[in-house]
C-alpha cells in the first residue's frame, strides 16, 4: 500500500523524514556507485547515485584521492549510455570531481566528440565541462571549436561558449583575447542571453583599456542592444565611463547622459530602473538631470509588484540624503506605502519621508508612525528613530511632538540597541535644542524608573548630573536620582551617588539635602558606593556648613577627564610608594598608535627604543627615561611630545634608519634608530651629520654618536637643536649617516683592526607645526567648547580645491593639524555633501585647543571648509589658521 501524502499544513517537524537525502553516508553511496560498472546500465538508478554523490560534494564531504579516482573512472563508462538525462548528470559529476591532469585525458576524447555532436544539449554541456577541467595546453587544441561555438546559431551553445570564456579569462587571458572578433559578432545576436554574455565577456577583455571601453560603450549606445539584460550591463558600463571621464559635469553635448535618459523610456521595467538608479548615482548630478529619473521611480511606487516598490523606495531613500528637495514630489505616493504589507518597504518609505518632509507635515507623519512602529522589528525601529532625530534637528520648533513620540516608544518593549538609539536621540536633542532640555530630562528620569539596562541607567545619570543643575528647578530631579540608590544594582547606585554630588556642587541651596542623602549612602553594602559617598562628602565639605563650592571641586566633578585611562592605569602600576605623592600631571596625555617599525619584518628595522614593543604609555615613559639618562639632555626640561618613528631608508637596504622627534619647550632632539643588516660588517663611531641650512631658526647644540653597531643589534645616536622658546618653528633637515666600517669574519666572528670611513645618504627630515600638537581627546566636546568661551575664537573659510571625496579632504586636514578627532566625527557618511568634524589637542606650552571643521562640496568636487578654533591663547588660534592657510 502506498504511503499517504502529507499535506503542506501538517506538522512541519516531520518533513525531514521525507528528504531523499536523509541519513545517506559516503561509504554507502560509494558502494552504490558500483552500479556504473553493470553490463546492463540502469539509467534511472545511475542518475540517482550521481545525485547522491553531488549532494555529498555540495555538503562539504571530501573524497580521498583514491575514492575520487575510482568514482571518476566508473563515471566515464556511462558515456556509452544514450539516455539524455543521465548524460547531463555525467557532465555535472565530472565538473564537480575536477579530475587531475593525468585523468582528464580519459574523458577528453568523449567530450570532444560530444562537442561536435548533432545534439545541441551535448555540445553546450561538453563545452562547459571541457573548459572547466582542462588546462591551457588542451585549450589551444579546442580553441577553433570554441570560436565556432561563440557564433553558433543555437543560443544555448553560444552562451555556453561565452560563459566558459568568462571563466577562462581568469586563468588564460591571452587565449580569450584572441576571440574578440567572434565575441563582437555575438554582441549583435538576436538571442537575449547570448547578447548579455557576449557584452559581459567583451567588456572584461577590454576592461584595462579605458579608451577601448569608452569606444565600446559609444558604439553600443548608438546601436541597437535588444536584450534587456545586456542593456542593464551597458547602462552600468556607461555610468562607469561617465564617472571616469567626468562628462556629466560638462555643458554642451552629453551623449552618455542622453543615452541613460533614453533608457527611462524602455519597455522593460528592469532597464528603466537600472537607468534611473544610474542617473541618481552620478557624481555632481543636478536637480534638472534628476527629474526624469525621479518621475519613473515615482511611477514604480504605485506598482503592483513588491520588488519594484522596494527598489524604487530604496533608491529614493538614497537620493534623499543628498537631494531631499528632488524627492518631495513623491511624498504623497510614499505615504501610501506606510501601510504596505512588506515592512521593509514601509520602513524605507517612512525614513525617506522624514528626510524630505516639511515642517507642516511633521505632526501628520508622527501619527502615522505611531501605528507603524509596533509592527516592525528593532533593527527597523532604530532606522526610524535616527531619521526622527535628524528631522527634529532640522525643524527645532517641532521638538515637542517629536520628543513626546520618542518618550512614548521608550516605554515600549525593545532590545538594548533600540533603547540606546532612543536615549541617544533624546540626549542629542537636549544638547542642541535648549527649549527641549527640561521636558527631555523628565522623560529620561521616568525611563530610568523602570530601565533594565545598567549601561543606559548610568549614562542617563551622568547626563542628569551635567545638565540637571542648569535647569530652572533642579530639585525636582533629586527624587528620581535617589530612588536609584535604593532600587538598583551597585553600578547604578555608584552612578547615582556621583550625580547627587554634582547637584550639591552646582546648586548651593540643595547642599543640606544632598549631604543627608550622601550620609545615608555611607552604609551601603558595596565598597564603591561607600567610597564615592565618603569622597564627595569630604570634597563638598560635609561638616554641615553650606558654603559656595570651590572652583577646584567643580573642575574635579564637572571637568573633562583628558587623560587616557590606559595611560593612567600604567602610571599607577609603575608608581612606587614613597614620600613624594603621585603626580597626575606626570601621566602622558598623548594617545599613541603602534610604531611603524614594529610592523616591519624582524631584523630589518629597529626593534629597540626606536620602536618599543610595548603599548603607548610605556613607549612614552621609555623615551623619557632614555633621554633623562643622557646628561646633556637633562637640563632641557620636561618632554612635551615624542613623534611616531619616521623611516629615513627604503625597505631591504643595507642600513635601516628611522628617527623619532622629541619636542621640548626650547629644544628638539632627533633620536636616530639604526640597524646594521650586513652580517659581515661592524660599524663604529656612528653619527648622523645634520644640515640645518633650510631650518635657520634651529641651531645644533649637541650630538651623541653611537660607539658600535654590530649586525642586527639596534642602536641610537642623538642630535639636539635649540629653537626659540614656546614657538612652533618648522624646518627641513638633510641627513647623512657617517661611520667606520670594519670587516667581520663570518665563521669566527673576529673583527679586523683597520676600518674604512664611509657615509650613507638618508632621506630628508621635516619638523612641521603638527609636531608641536599633542593628540588629547575630550569626553564632551560641546561642554569643553563652551568652557573655553569665544574670547580667543578665530573663524575663517578656506577653499580646499578639487578632492577625490569629502572623506579625503577631512583626513587631509586632520593629518595636517595632528589633532585627535572627537566623538567619531572623523568618519564621513557615504554620499554626504557636508560634514562637521571636531578635533581637540594640546599645543606646546600646554595650551588646550579645540577645532570645529565644517566641510561642504562647492560644485562637483571642489571642497570648501569653515574653520573655527578656540584655545586658551589667541596666538595659538591664529597659528592653527596659519597652518591651514599654508598647508
Amino acid at each position: 500500500m502506498s504511503q499517504p501524502l502529507v499535506k503542506k499544513d501538517d506538522d512541519r517537524d516531520d518533513e525531514a523524514e521525507y528528504s531523499p537525502f536523509l541519513g545517506i553516508e559516503k561509504g554507502a553511496v560509494l558502494q552504490e556507485a558500483r552500479v556504473f560498472n553493470d553490463p546492463q546500465l540502469d539509467a534511472r538508478r545511475c542518475s540517482q547515485v550521481i545525485t547522491k554523490l553531488l549532494y555529498l560534494l555540495n555538503q562539504g564531504e571530501t573524497f580521498t584521492k583514491t575514492e575520487a579516482t575510482e568514482v571518476f573512472f566508473s563515471v566515464t563508462k556511462l558515456f556509452q549510455s544514450r539516455d539524455l538525462g543521465l548524460r547531463r548528470m555525467v557532465y555535472l559529476i565530472i565538473k564537480e570531481l575536477s579530475p587531475s591532469a593525468d585523468e582528464v585525458i580519459i574523458v577528453t576524447s568523449s567530450l570532444m566528440k560530444d562537442m561536435n555532436s548533432k545534439t545541441d544539449m551535448y555540445r553546450a554541456n561538453a563545452i562547459r565541462v571541457l573548459c572547466r577541467i582542462t588546462d591551457g595546453t588542451l585549450l589551444t587544441q579546442i580553441e577553433r571549436y570554441l570560436k565556432q561555438a561563440i557564433v553558433d546559431k543555437n543560443p544555448v551553445v553560444a552562451s555556453a561558449a561565452l560563459v566558459s570564456g568568462i571563466h577562462i579569462l581568469q586563468t588564460n587571458p591571452e587565449i580569450v583575447k584572441r576571440w574578440s572578433n567572434e565575441v563582437q559578432e555575438a554582441v549583435q545576436s538576436r538571442a537575449a542571453l547570448v547578447q548579455f554574455h557576449a557584452l559581459a565577456l567583451l567588456h572584461q577583455i577590454r576592461q584595462n583599456d579605458r579608451l577601448a571601453v569608452s569606444k565600446l560603450v559609444t558604439s553600443l549606445t548608438r546601436g541597437n542592444v535588444r536584450s534587456p539584460l545586456a542593456q542593464c550591463l551597458l547602462i552600468r558600463y556607461t555610468s562607469q565611463v561617465i564617472r571616469e571621464s567626468g562628462n556629466n559635469t560638462q555643458s554642451g553635448d552629453r551623449p552618455f547622459y542622453d543615452y541613460l535618459e533614453s533608457c527611462l523610456r524602455h519597455k522593460s521595467e528592469m532597464v528603466i530602473f537600472e537607468a534611473a538608479r544610474a542617473i541618481t548615482e552620478l557624481n555632481g548630478v543636478t536637480s534638472r538631470e534628476l527629474t526624469p529619473a525621479i518621475t519613473v521611480l515615482q511611477l514604480f511606487l504605485s506598482s503592483s509588484k513588491p520588488v519594484l516598490r522596494f527598489a524604487a523606495v530604496r533608491t529614493l531613500n538614497k537620493v534623499a540624503m543628498t537631494h531631499p528637495m528632488a524627492v518631495t514630489n513623491c511624498n504623497i505616493d510614499m505615504e501610501s506605502l506606510l501601510s504596505d504589507q512588506n515592512r521593509s518597504i514601509a520602513t524605507l518609505a517612512i525614513t525617506t519621508l522624514l528626510k524630505t518632509g516639511n515642517e507642516s507635515s511633521v505632526d501628520r507623519l508622527m501619527k502615522q508612525i505611531t501605528n507603524f512602529m509596533s509592527d516592525i522589528a528593532d533593527e527597523f525601529k532604530i532606522v526610524v528613530v535616527e531619521a526622527i532625530r535628524s528631522l527634529c534637528l532640522k525643524f527645532p520648533l517641532k521638538y515637542r511632538s517629536l520628543m513626546n513620540f520618542l518618550s512614548n516608544i521608550l516605554r515600549e518593549e525593545g532590545g538594548f540597541d533600540y533603547k540606546k538609539a532612543v536615549v541617544d536621540s533624546i540626549v542629542i536633542l537636549i544638547r542642541d535644542i535648549p527649549d527641549a532640555k527640561e521636558s527631555g530630562l523628565l522623560h529620561l528620569c521616568e525611563f530610568i524608573e523602570d530601565c533594565e539596562f545598567t549601561y543606559l541607567s548610568t549614562q542617563i545619570l551622568h547626563f542628569l548630573g551635567v545638565e540637571g543643575p542648569k535647569t530652572s528647578d533642579p530639585s525636582k530631579y533629586i527624587r528620581y536620582i535617589y530612588n536609584r540608590v535604593h532600587l538598583e544594582n551597585a553600578t547604578v547606585r555608584a552612578g547615582a551617588v556621583s550625580t547627587l554630588a554634582k547637584f550639591g556642587a552646582a546648586v548651593d541651596e540643595l547642599k543640606p539635602r544632598i549631604f543627608i542623602l550622601l550620609r545615608r549612602c555611607l552604609f551601603d553594602s558595596d565598597d564603591e558606593v561607600r567610597d564615592r559617598a565618603t569622597l564627595y562628602l569630604n570634597t563638598l565639605g560635609g561638616d554641615g556648613s553650606v558654603v559656595e563650592t570651590d572652583k577646584d571641586v567643580k573642575d574635579f566633578l564637572f571637568g573633562s577627564f583628558d587623560i587616557p585611562l590606559v595611560n593612567l592605569e600604567t602610571s599607577l602600576k609603575n608608581y612606587e610608594p614613597s614620600e613624594e605623592a603621585f603626580d597626575i600631571d606626570s601621566v602622558p596625555r598623548e594617545v599613541k598608535s603602534q610604531p611603524l617599525a614594529e610592523k616591519k619584518a624582524p631584523g630589518k628595522k629597529p626593534t629597540g627604543l626606536g620602536a618599543p614593543p610595548s603599548g603607548p604609555p610605556s613607549t612614552a615613559d621609555a623615551y623619557e627615561r632614555l633621554l633623562l639618562s643622557i646628561p646633556e639632555f637633562a637640563n632641557f626640561g620636561k618632554l612635551f611630545k615624542s613623534s611616531e618613528p619616521v623611516e629615513l631608508t627604503e625597505a631591504e637596504t643595507e642600513y635601516a634608519v628611522n628617527v623619532v622627534k622629541h619636542i621640548f619647550d626650547r629644544h628638539v632632539v632627533f633620536q636616530y634608530n639604526c640597524t646594521n643588516t650586513i652580517p659581515e660588517q661592524l660599524l663604529e663611531d656612528v653619527i648622523v651629520i645634520v644640515d640645518a641650512s633650510e631650518a635657520e631658526e634651529f641651531s645644533e647644540v649637541f650630538s651623541k654618536p653611537l660607539r658600535s653597531l654590530p649586525y642586527d643589534s639596534p642602536g641610537q645616536t642623538f642630535v639636539g637643536f635649540e629653537k626659540p622658546e614656546g614657538l612652533s618653528i618648522a624646518g627641513k633637515f638633510s641627513n647623512v649617516l657617517k661611520f667606520i666600517v670594519k670587516e667581520v669574519d663570518p665563521t669566527t666572528g673576529e673583527t679586523e683592526d683597520d676600518g674604512v670611513e664611509d657615509e650613507y645618504q638618508l632621506e630628508d627630515l621635516e619638523v612641521v607645526t603638527a609636531d608641536y600638537m599633542l593628540k588629547v581627546g575630550v569626553s564632551n566636546f560641546r561642554s569643553a567648547w563652551e568652557s573655553i568661551g569665544p574670547d580667543c575664537e578665530r573663524v575663517d573659510e578656506y577653499g580646499l580645491g578639487p578632492r577625490e571625496s569629502l572623506a579625503e579632504a577631512v583626513n587631509t586636514v586632520i593629518n595636517l593639524l595632528g589633532m585627535q578627532p572627537c566623538e567619531g566625527t572623523e568618519v564621513v557618511p557615504p554620499n554626504s555633501r557636508s560634514h562637521t568634524c571636531l578635533l581637540s589637542g594640546v599645543f606646546i606650552g600646554n595650551v588646550k585647543v579645540l577645532v570645529r571643521l565644517s566641510f561642504g562640496l562647492d560644485g562637483p568636487k571642489d571642497v570648501a571648509m569653515k574653520l573655527s578654533v578656540r584655545s586658551e591663547d589667541e596666538t595659538v588660534s591664529d597659528t592653527i589658521h596659519e597652518i591651514v592657510a599654508s598647508g
